[in-house]
């Protein structure tokens, strides 16, 4: 059995500890908040020490976005392996990925500022293969329940639509909306006053449109919702402290 040196876990608890104060500062300040010698400061060590570490501070912006995809990833894997049909395991995804957003705003900004900033070619490749494969983990495990719903006849794609297309469109709906909600104070004056419920249903009316077996009216996937938010994440839905 390996076991890690003094050493070796002063390393790890210093780099955990830049990775939080880094988290703070992006949340509070965006890419431009997180400053190397704040962090050395706090810490007490030498901006040297945090090159140490990172060789910049894009790094640590894609560090913390793995950190914050492997929440995503483990809690969409835990609604793939749900003992039910496809649909409803897809459900149990979409509930994974409202709750993420919830209960991790800070995280969800991550995500979109790696997007809105141009940091991804200041990191190494290293760094970057670590965040594809996160995304394509995540995509895989939705990928794998269309074609569970595929192999037991439940939906037939047309042809030239592959799996993760599909996912690919549920996507960049739920999370262009989630998006919107998180950076927009208009949404309910637009006459949205239930945002979450009405991502709920357009994806629920997606997968009608492909002619996914059971259909919405013939088996109530909201209420479905509401079982699979207390079965598979009951400690997230406890946190949420909301009516779901």
């Amino acid at each position: 059995m390996n076991t890690l040196t003094p050493k070796k876990i002063a390393i790890r608890e210093r780099e955990t500890r830049i990775l939080e104060l880094a988290r703070r500062m992006v949340v509070s300040g965006g890419y431009n908040g997180l400053g190397l010698d704040s962090i050395a400061s706090e810490l007490g060590v030498s901006r040297g020490t945090i090159y140490n570490h990172f060789k910049c501070k894009e790094e640590i912006i894609l560090a913390l976005l793995v950190e914050t995809m492997d929440i995503r990833r483990e809690m969409f894997q835990r609604a793939a392996m749900y003992q039910d049909i496809p649909r409803v395991r897809l459900t149990g995804i979409g509930v994974a990925a409202e709750l993420f957003v919830r209960l991790y705003p800070d995280h969800f900004r991550m995500e979109q500022i790696v997007r809105l900033d141009s940091i991804w070619d200041k990191t190494t490749e290293e760094r970057r293969a670590l965040v594809k494969s996160c995304q394509m983990q995540c995509v895989g495990i939705v990928a794998g329940i269309v074609r569970d719903g595929m192999a037991q006849g439940h939906v037939t794609l047309p042809d030239g639509v592959t799996p993760e297309a599909l996912v690919f469109g549920l996507w960049s709906m739920t999370e262009g909306a989630y998006s919107i909600i998180a950076t927009s104070d208009a949404v309910t004056e637009l006459g949205m006053s239930e945002p979450f419920l009405s991502i709920r249903h357009n994806t629920q009316v997606l997968l009608d449109g492909y002619g996914w077996k059971p259909l919405l009216e013939e088996r109530d996937f909201h209420a479905e919702m509401e079982v699979l938010v207390r079965k598979i994440f009951p400690e997230e839905f406890a946190q949420l402290k909301q009516v779901w």
